[in-house]
């Protein structure tokens, strides 16, 4: 396999912010960060980064907040100056565009919070719980033009909480960064 010097690295919750903690760990170059803009929240309605935004700060690390991708051409642009080597994608929000899939030779890489195919698209761990499941886990994939439909590379399983804010933390999260 190719060795990674370039990565592009996709997360908004705290979910993903375990994944990209490792990375940057492990050494390898997370040449940006993208996370989805700064959303209104709590009383005020003051406009808050999200989870990833702030400790991708704390590390160092430059982001982009793009409105939109699929036909954003100066974040096509920014992303085609990286030449990231992969993407990792961890609870980004947003479909990956075509061009986006196609940009690295390594491909982009999703770990989704649950286990593939039962749970496909947004809110994995609440509808896990919601529907009763005692066994949730991980699906690590490659992404390619459908939603969550390619062939799965691993499924770790958990047996236990029963809230989302415990399944989405570390109990989960950190499974994913096995594979």
């Amino acid at each position: 396999m190719p060795e990674l010097s370039d990565l592009v690295f996709c997360g908004t919750p705290a979910f993903a912010v375990p994944t990209l903690e490792k990375l940057v760990e492990a050494g390898l170059a997370v040449r940006l960060v993208v996370t989805q803009p700064d959303r209104p929240k709590g009383r005020g309605m003051e406009l808050a980064p999200s989870p990833v935004k702030q400790r991708a700060l704390q590390l160092g690390l430059p982001v982009s907040q793009p409105d939109k991708i699929k036909n954003n051409e100066e974040f096509r642009a920014q992303l085609a100056a990286i030449k990231p080597d992969a993407i990792i994608v961890v609870g980004y929000g947003r479909i990956i565009p075509p061009w986006m899939i196609d940009l690295p030779p390594l491909g982009n890489l999703n770990l989704h919070a649950s286990l593939l195919p039962k749970y496909r698209g947004a809110a994995p761990v609440q509808w896990t719980i919601a529907r009763g499941e005692s066994v949730t886990g991980v699906t690590t994939m490659r992404i390619d033009a459908g939603l969550d439909k390619q062939p799965f590379e691993a499924d770790i399983h958990a047996r236990g909480s029963a809230n989302a804010q415990t399944l989405h933390s570390a109990e989960i999260a950190t499974f994913g960064l096995q594979v």
